[in-house]
């Protein structure tokens, strides 16, 4: 199997649900750039600092900050043989960024892109039914895990929620940024050979099998 691999899809896609599996079945670091964001940010590093003053301010950290905390975090132990990149890179900004950090002319960094599809409707009744526990952070969905108690968190007992970027509205929103954002960045990994396009309607196994095809081959 290769080692080097980049989980991209949509929200509610499933993908860090996977991510999670493949991560833990093949013993390779499971990076989120949200969780190394936090990290850098948590510790007021130079990086995080910046960030946060980004972030402050409303906007969005710059494509080359979140590269070069990506590419510090590849520099740890634990990523000597291989990693797996869920949700990064974002933008075609990024990933030529990322390209130029990381690889050089003849090494792009990446062995395989699993791009995790869906179509929308499938997308939005995902996301229109998760509801999360605000006291433990616990996560349900009305249809395919819901609690035992109605709306009620199993853990604690907390009433459940549904985040305000999980309303219909909202979620068509988060679909077209983020198609806008990334298609060009399929077409790039597509191109460059190292594109594998995973139909994500199915279950949580059938999408693993899936998966575990796609990175045998």
């Amino acid at each position: 199997m290769t080692k080097r691999l980049v989980f991209l899809g949509p929200p509610g896609v499933g993908k860090g649900t996977q991510a999670k599996r493949v991560a833990e079945e093949h013993g390779i670091p499971h990076i989120s750039t949200g969780d190394i964001l936090r990290e850098e940010v948590r510790q007021e590093t130079d990086l995080g600092k910046q960030a946060k003053s980004h972030m402050d301010s409303g906007g969005l950290v710059p494509d080359e900050l979140v590269v070069a905390m990506v590419a510090r975090r590849l520099e740890q132990d634990d990523c000597r043989d291989g990693y797996l990149l869920d949700g990064f890179p974002r933008t075609i900004g990024q990933a030529h960024a990322f390209e130029n950090e990381i690889g050089g002319d003849d090494d792009p960094g990446v062995d395989k892109v699993l791009y995790f599809a869906a179509p929308d409707e499938v997308l939005i009744r995902r996301l229109g039914g998760r509801r999360t526990c605000p006291s433990c952070q616990a996560v349900y969905h009305v249809e395919t895990m819901p609690p035992k108690e109605d709306n009620l968190c199993d853990r604690c007992g907390a009433e459940l929620v549904q985040r305000e970027d999980d309303q219909p509205d909202a979620i068509k929103q988060r679909l077209r940024t983020y198609r806008e954002l990334t298609e060009e960045l399929i077409g790039h990994y597509r191109q460059a050979g190292t594109l594998v396009e995973i139909n994500s309607t199915g279950s949580v196994e059938q999408v693993a099998e899936l998966v575990r095809r796609a990175l045998a081959t």
